[in-house]
């Protein structure tokens, strides 16, 4: 099963990219989102859809000094729209 591209959402005025990783079976949402993460530029921000909410990928994130922000989904799921901090995000640290 392949992740389902997704339209793209705007939050605070900025077009984000976005991964569905909803219908992929575990552990996939996690290998997936984490390599999404990886992939960013400091400043860039990626959101994801995730089956349920993910406390351990939540982690796993913030152990690799990413930002992040998680909301569930009236239809279940999460979306987490993950940052990588930037220069200046690091100094307000």
């Amino acid at each position: 099963m392949h992740a389902k591209p997704s339209p793209q959402h705007r939050v605070d005025d900025a077009v984000l990219p976005e991964l569905d990783l909803r219908w992929l079976p575990s552990p996939e949402p996690m290998l997936r989102a984490l390599a999404a993460a990886e992939a960013l530029l400091p400043g860039q921000t990626v959101q994801v859809l995730t089956p349920l909410m993910p406390l351990p990928l939540l982690d796993a994130l913030a152990s690799r000094g990413m930002r992040t922000t998680a909301f569930a989904l009236p239809t279940g799921g999460a979306r987490v729209l993950i940052r990588c901090p930037d220069g200046d995000d690091a100094a307000s640290a």
